[in-house]
């Protein structure tokens, strides 16, 4: 099965290769157009099985591979208790190829074959489902870029004479998305403004066919990608959060407007990862920060430490373990919903308050939008009650984070990698400070989305995070910069090589863990 979804990548034009073929081919893909009516299933279909593949709802060890074993360790937010090959993984970033190749083969293999196949056919005929399949592409797609970096987007499916595909920079496919992102806002904006007719509402796993959230998504959306090349291309960035800011229908402000996938009946992949598996736990700075701000939402995230009533306990990333028992005890993941998270309000509101330090048109006060967006993050885990109590405290910072297995891995007080930031807004505070506040705050509230929080960290250096104790990338990645993304996977080596050799001419460094994206200014 692997193989057939291998060819499909080197071909790139077939929308039903899966490595989950008879589960996910459903479609009838040689139907008439003139069949699409009346229930449209040829174009909705493929659609639904994008979705469920952004974060693999179909195949538990896809998703550890594709982001549980990758940005959900990388971010801070979790580790892992395993000692996979002997403890020379990407934890202790020795990047394994295995692991590395399965965000690339989804997204190749599950997303961009089915959004291009309902591109083609609808495109002049079902105006939303073109636009639909344009900004779930963007939705799955910016994720692998903040990846790998350079992707096949633009040039997907074109095949050169020396049957090479060529890869945008990561620039190119930054612009790309925003250019698809504008397109499909002006389509299901009409749609939204002029009541037309629901045609995608049975396949819709998120909005039940609501064009105007969509319409809210996709300017959320924009705003993060905006917010996210603001130090590379800041009059770019502007030009697109202002754009997404000031969109008549606005960004995502409530709960109610979250962006999760229904993947019901499946459980979350987490759940299986986590309890069936016991292959992740809590991480060290999420103890950290958590524990030390005494933040409400932290028994919605995670379960003590042996069941015990009190006392949580995360793992520091990239430490010896000698095996699986060691840190098997520490805090659990809290039961997730049978949905995946990938946009709340909450972060809206955080990104609205970066944008306000910009000065960007319609960002309104940084500092109210940062207070709503704690608040939103509290009405989703409904514990506003102690909300008050918790923005108005100057005191509260990250707790130094203690290893109760080996003092190796224990951070003090006054290390440097430890935050030290405070959670009340100060007015006075200068634009680096209050920043950090901000993203401190995002990063708590986007949880457990650990590829953006990835991201944001890799973007920003916050929250501060404890480098890996043990370093086995032979110089590849400096411990104190962190991993910076993937390296390209090997089959494109193999099948794409004059491809490849042309990406790494953006990278701007070698192929390899320590080589920062476009978008990733130190």
């Amino acid at each position: 099965m692997r193989n057939i979804i291998i060819m499909c990548i080197v071909i790139t034009m077939l929308p039903g290769c899966t490595r989950n073929f008879e589960h996910i081919n459903t479609n009838p893909y040689d139907l008439y157009d003139g069949e699409l009516q009346p229930d449209f299933k040829l174009l909705g279909d493929p659609l639904v099985q994008a979705m469920l593949n952004i974060l693999s709802a179909n195949d538990v060890s896809v998703a550890q591979l594709q982001q549980n074993l990758m940005g959900d360790v990388f971010s801070g937010y979790m580790m892992t208790p395993n000692p996979f090959q002997d403890n020379h993984n990407n934890i202790t970033y020795d990047l394994l190829d295995n692991w590395n190749d399965d965000a690339w083969i989804t997204a190749y293999g599950n997303i961009m074959p089915n959004c291009k196949f309902v591109m083609d056919r609808s495109r002049d005929k079902y105006p939303d489902f073109y636009a639909w399949a344009q900004l779930i592409r963007v939705l799955a797609m910016h994720r692998i870029s903040d990846i790998y970096g350079p992707i096949i987007y633009t040039h997907y499916a074109i095949i050169n004479p020396d049957h090479s595909i060529d890869y945008d920079s990561q620039r190119e496919a930054y612009y790309a998305f925003f250019n698809d992102l504008d397109t499909a806002i002006n389509t299901l904006n009409a749609y939204a403004v002029n009541s037309i007719k629901i045609h995608f509402s049975s396949f819709d796993l998120s909005y039940n066919g609501d064009y105007a959230k969509w319409v809210k998504l996709a300017n959320t959306l924009r705003l993060r990608l905006a917010i996210r090349i603001s130090r590379i291309d800041p009059d770019k960035a502007r030009i697109e959060g202002e754009a997404a800011l000031n969109q008549r229908l606005g960004i995502l402000s409530s709960k109610e407007d979250n962006f999760n996938i229904n993947i019901s009946p499946a459980t979350h992949p987490l759940n299986v990862i986590c309890n069936s598996w016991n292959d992740i736990r809590m991480g060290a700075p999420m103890e950290s920060i958590l524990t030390g701000y005494h933040d409400p939402r932290l028994p919605y995230y995670f379960l003590p430490a042996d069941m015990k009533d009190t006392v949580y306990r995360g793992i520091r990333n990239g430490i010896m373990i000698t095996g699986k028992d060691m840190y098997s005890g520490f805090s659990r993941l809290a039961l997730l919903p049978s949905s995946i998270q990938l946009l709340t309000a909450a972060e809206a509101w955080f990104l609205k308050a970066e944008a306000a330090l910009y000065g960007w048109r319609g960002a309104g006060d940084a500092q109210i939008n940062y207070e709503q967006g704690i608040y939103t993050s509290f009405q989703q885990y409904h514990v506003t009650s102690g909300y008050n109590n918790y923005i108005h405290n100057n005191s509260f910072t990250a707790s130094p984070y203690i290893d109760p297995q080996n003092s190796v891995n224990n951070v003090y007080k006054g290390d440097p990698h430890l935050s030290t930031t405070t959670i009340r807004w100060e007015s006075s505070a200068t634009t680096e400070e209050k920043l950090e506040r901000i993203i401190m705050q995002k990063w708590i509230a986007i949880f457990p989305d650990g590829q953006e929080a990835w991201s944001e960290f890799r973007r920003t250096g916050y929250p501060k995070l404890f480098p890996v104790v043990i370093n086995h990338s032979g110089g590849k990645i400096p411990t104190e910069t962190f991993i910076r993304r993937i390296p390209f996977i090997q089959f494109e080596y193999a099948t794409n090589a004059a491809g490849v050799s042309r990406a790494l001419l953006n990278l701007n460094g070698p192929d390899n863990g320590g080589t920062r994206l476009w978008w990733d200014k130190p």
